[in-house]
């Protein structure tokens, strides 16, 4: 297995409140985080960062060898809500990291399968025999599209394009959407902000996912999306069977 991540603040932005993780947590076991941090001042930064490393610290603390692809679903659902009350608490506890939160996309990953859990629109992608986004977005924009209010194209040029409708630290609790699917050789997984996603097209990332070395694909995903813009913070964690 190989693992990749880059993260960049892009071309318009002051700070970096994006934040990335992988750790191996046995011989043929990984996780990857990322988190998209939101708030005022370096706010964003420090809700990213403390998410980041209460997931890595919590699942480092829990996990033990031969657990069952429904233990990790609980084991990384435990492990956001840990980093949900880390983040709100610092919130409550400091004034001027109120209303701070950040957006989460973990995987555990085995070689027959991976577990996705998200919070928020960043994203998980699995790139093998075709091309599948494997979470949806907590966002305005994607009730509008679901409801049939928006088209996809619509949806792109929407003023509320980033509003998402779930965080970390927001609220006391909160719920992570989680699922299990088939990890295949040669398959691809990508996570990543959603300063990837506005900024390169789905067609696009296939193509580069596609065409472009491992280990190199972290970093060429980033300067695609700083190319057409760099509008954002963008990070891209590769995993490669």
């Amino acid at each position: 297995m190989q693992l990749f991540g880059k993260t960049d603040i892009g071309r318009v932005r002051v700070s970096n409140q994006d934040a990335y993780a992988i750790n191996r947590l046995s011989e043929d076991t990984w996780l990857a985080v990322v988190c998209d941090g939101m708030g005022g001042a370096n706010a964003g930064n420090v809700a990213s960062a403390a998410a980041t490393q209460e997931i890595m610290d919590y699942v480092n603390r829990s996990f033990r060898y031969g657990l069952s692809a429904e233990d990790h679903i609980s084991l990384l659902q435990n492990a956001i809500r840990s980093a949900n009350i880390a983040v709100y608490d610092l919130a409550a506890e400091n004034p001027e990291y109120e209303g701070m939160g950040t957006t989460v996309v973990a995987v555990i990953v085995t070689p027959k399968t991976f577990v996705v859990a998200h919070v928020g629109d960043s994203r998980a992608y699995l790139f093998g025999e075709k091309a599948q986004q494997l979470t949806r977005d907590h966002s305005v924009v994607q009730n509008l599209i679901e409801s049939g209010q928006l088209t996809q194209e619509e949806a792109r040029r929407h003023p509320r394009k980033n509003v998402i409708t779930r965080a970390l630290g927001i609220t006391e609790d909160v719920y992570a959407d989680c699922d299990v699917f088939d990890f295949d050789e040669n398959d691809t997984i990508l996570l990543c902000s959603d300063g990837l996603t506005n900024f390169v097209e789905t067609e696009d990332l296939e193509q580069i996912v596609r065409k472009t070395p491992t280990e190199q694909l972290a970093d060429t995903l980033v300067a695609r999306a700083n190319y057409n813009g760099g509008g954002d913070n963008v990070t891209a964690v590769i995993v490669k069977h």
